[in-house]
């Protein structure tokens, strides 16, 4: 239940932090702010200070920043619609800003205990799979692997996960970077003591970096920018059609998942170890939040940012400026199917659950 208490309250602050992110933009680029709330839902306190009403609200499940013409036309010189496409692209980039910032705030503060940092590297060769002589060697550390950036030390272990039977593969090796085009490692089943294993035979080890502050934060941003092209795969994955929508998950499966996670971690490595995973994968859930939200699809901060674009060129060939009532009907229409999805979703992740 502790976890699940952690994840409702980080989850709703994620999205208060990222409607601080409009509020504070809109503030400082001169946009009247209307609303500014904590939390949904029927209001505990509300104070009026200035033109901004100030509310916190009932429910912990994230807020809103109400601004002046965001959704429709007004003469007011300071709303959302009358400031230059500039100031409107920094206020609706400020969410997802503040979001991968929140992310990376939670993955520095994890770091502090850390002694050191490990980079995947090549510890040696597991007998009977005959790939000794492939071009790798022991202590070789994976730098590119199908030219995709090693960055930590999961990430070699999963994009050989994703490869086929020959690898393109960059190593340093001695201090010195070596590439290796079309290494031979296929995997292969072998029958063993402990059942059927299908491995490719490389015995996976470790360079380890000590925790300097300046490896602690070039570490921290690597693993930032990492999860941000994790869910760039997990895109190309749904589109591509490798993962269906029921391997999608909304706030009831994310709530599940951290639970799970905190739970398994506690038996087997204590509550402390718990608090950990469980705030990385916070860390991860902000940063998908960040980059899913700047997506070009209507309803979403990307979608608007969009139709600025759009409204530009429309402005640039026509000299007309593109009528507001067009971006709100098409942005009313996927709300609602933003909706369905949820709900789509949310069905998905109760019957996961029993």
């Amino acid at each position: 239940m502790l976890y699940i208490i952690i994840a409702i309250l980080v989850f709703g602050l994620l999205i208060a932090v990222h409607e601080f992110g409009h509020f504070i933009t809109a503030k400082l680029l001169g946009v009247r702010v209307n609303e500014f709330a904590i939390g949904m839902g029927p209001a505990l306190y509300k104070k009026q200070k200035g033109e901004t009403l100030y509310a916190l609200r009932l429910l912990p499940i994230g807020g809103y920043c109400a601004l002046e013409g965001e959704d429709e036309d007004t003469d007011d010189p300071r709303s959302f619609q009358n400031k230059a496409a500039w100031r409107k692209v920094i206020i609706l980039v400020a969410g997802s800003v503040m979001n991968f910032l929140a992310g990376v705030v939670i993955l520095l503060i994890l770091s502090i205990p850390a002694t050191g940092y490990q980079l995947p590297a090549v510890a040696g060769f597991l007998e009977g799979y005959g790939i000794e002589d492939c071009g790798l060697q022991a202590g070789d550390r994976f730098v590119k692997v199908d030219g995709h950036g090693v960055w930590t030390y999961s990430d070699a272990k999963y994009f050989l996960d994703r490869a086929g039977d020959t690898v393109d593969l960059v190593v340093e090796r001695d201090g010195e970077k070596i590439t290796l085009n079309d290494v031979h490692i296929p995997f292969q089943t072998k029958e063993t003591e402990e059942g059927t294993t299908r491995l490719r035979g490389l015995q996976m080890g470790a360079i380890v970096l000590p925790a300097t502050i300046g490896n602690r934060l070039t570490m921290t941003m690597l693993e930032a920018a990492d999860m941000v092209r994790m869910v760039w795969f997990s895109l190309g994955d749904l589109v591509r059609g490798a993962v269906g929508l029921r391997d999608l998950s909304g706030p009831i499966g994310i709530v599940d998942a951290v639970e799970e996670v905190g739970t398994s971690t506690a038996e087997s490595y204590g509550v402390a170890a718990a608090l950990q995973s469980v705030f990385y994968l916070m860390a991860f859930i902000a940063i998908n939040l960040a980059v899913m939200n700047l997506l070009p699809i209507p309803a979403l901060d990307g979608g608007r940012i969009f139709f600025l674009f759009l409204g530009g060129v429309y402005r640039l060939f026509t000299r007309r400026k593109l009528d507001p009532k067009y971006e709100n009907a098409v942005n009313m229409v996927c709300f609602f199917c933003l909706l369905g999805l949820m709900a789509v979703v949310a069905v998905s992740d109760v019957t996961k659950l029993f």
